[in-house]
C-alpha cells in the first residue's frame, strides 16, 4: 500500500482509498487496520470510502442487501468510538443506517478524538443510474448539513452524489465548515469509459475544486478502488485547498492511504482575499428553491422591479 503526503503546518487529515474484500468482517478488519496506519502516520481526522464494510451493492435491486443496514448508534458505532478514542482521532465513516423495517439511509458518522459519538449526516441527493440504484435502498437525508466541531477543526461531511451540488457545500460552509469530506463510490462503466471516462472523471474533481474556492475551504474525496460487478471504481481520491489546488491525489487501481496537513489558521486570510461570502447577494436568490423557471415570468418580473 502506498502512502503520499504533504508536510505544512495545521491538521493532518487523511482519507482510505481502499478495496472491497467482498465480507463485511474483512472490510471492517481491513479498514481497522488503515485507520491505525493512518493515525500512526500522524492523521488526525480520518475519513473512509462510501459504505466501507460492503461491496457497492447499489448496482442491481435485491432484498438480500438490506441484511447489511444497522441501528446508529449501533454495536459498529461502538466499535468506531473506541477505536477513536484509544488512538485519539476524529474518524468519519459511511454506513448503511436501519432506522425501522423500510426506512434505511446512507449515513456517514462522526466521532471525536476522545470517542464521543457527536453525530451523523444522512445523505441527501440520491442517485438513480444503471448500476447506480440507490434510490431502491435508501430515503432522502433528512438531518440538513450539519457541521461539527471536533477536536482538530469544525469538518461538515457530505456523501458523494452530494458532491455535485454547490448547495450543499454552501450551507456547510456558511455554517462554519473548514474542511468538507465526500465519502465515496463512484467509477466507470466498460461501455462508457472509453469515449467518456477521461471528460466524467475531470468533471467530477473539477465541481469539488470549484465547491473548495467557492467556499474558501479545504475538500477531502475518499473513493473507491477496484472492480465490483460492472464498475470499475477510478480511486483518485483527492485533496484540494481553497484554492482549488490539488494537494495530493491518489492513483486510479492503487489502495492507498493520502495524507494532506490543512493549515486552518490561513482560511481567515483566504476568505479575506476572496470575500465570496460577503458579497453573496443573498436578496436576489430565492428562486433557487424552485426546481425550474419560467424565463417569461422573470422577465416580467424583472420589469417591474
Amino acid at each position: 500500500m502506498s502512502r503520499a503526503s504533504t508536510q505544512a503546518e495545521g491538521v493532518r487529515i487523511a482519507v482510505i482509498q481502499a478495496r472491497s474484500r467482498g465480507g463485511a468482517a474483512d472490510n471492517w478488519q481491513s479498514t481497522c487496520n488503515q485507520i491505525r496506519a493512518a493515525a500512526g502516520d500522524g492523521a488526525q481526522i480520518i475519513c473512509t470510502q462510501e459504505l466501507f464494510k460492503t461491496d457497492y451493492f447499489c448496482q442491481t435491486q435485491g432484498l438480500e442487501a438490506f441484511q447489511h443496514a444497522e441501528a446508529i448508534p449501533g454495536e459498529t458505532t461502538q466499535d468506531l468510538q473506541a477505536l477513536a478514542g484509544e488512538l485519539g482521532v476524529v474518524l468519519i465513516a459511511s454506513l448503511f443506517e436501519r432506522v425501522t423495517a423500510g426506512l434505511y439511509y446512507n449515513t456517514a458518522v462522526v466521532i471525536d478524538a476522545d470517542g464521543r459519538y457527536l453525530g451523523k449526516y444522512r445523505k441527501q441527493h440520491i442517485p438513480q443510474d444503471p448500476y447506480f440504484e440507490e434510490k431502491f435502498y435508501f430515503t432522502p437525508g433528512d438531518l440538513g448539513y450539519p457541521v461539527w466541531q471536533t477536536r482538530f477543526g469544525t469538518i461538515g461531511v457530505l456523501i458523494c452524489w452530494d458532491q455535485w451540488y454547490p448547495e450543499a457545500a454552501r450551507l456547510m460552509a456558511l455554517a462554519g465548515a473548514e474542511i468538507i469530506f465526500y465519502p465515496t463510490a463512484i467509477g466507470w462503466l466498460a461501455d462508457e469509459k472509453a469515449d467518456e471516462g477521461a471528460a466524467q472523471h475531470s468533471a467530477w474533481e473539477t465541481v469539488q475544486r470549484g465547491h473548495a474556492v467557492a467556499n474558501g475551504c479545504y475538500i477531502a474525496t475518499a473513493n473507491r478502488v477496484g472492480v465490483e460487478g460492472a464498475i470499475e471504481f477510478w480511486g483518485q481520491s483527492f485533496i484540494a485547498d481553497p484554492y482549488g489546488q490539488v494537494l495530493q491525489r491518489a492513483s486510479v487501481a492503487e489502495e492507498t492511504i493520502l495524507y494532506a496537513d490543512c493549515d486552518l489558521r490561513a482560511l481567515e486570510s483566504t476568505r479575506q482575499t476572496w470575500p465570496f461570502l460577503r458579497d453573496r447577494r443573498i436578496d436576489s436568490y430565492a428562486n433557487l428553491q424552485h426546481r425550474s423557471l419560467d424565463p417569461i415570468a422573470l422577465r416580467s418580473q424583472s420589469s417591474t422591479d
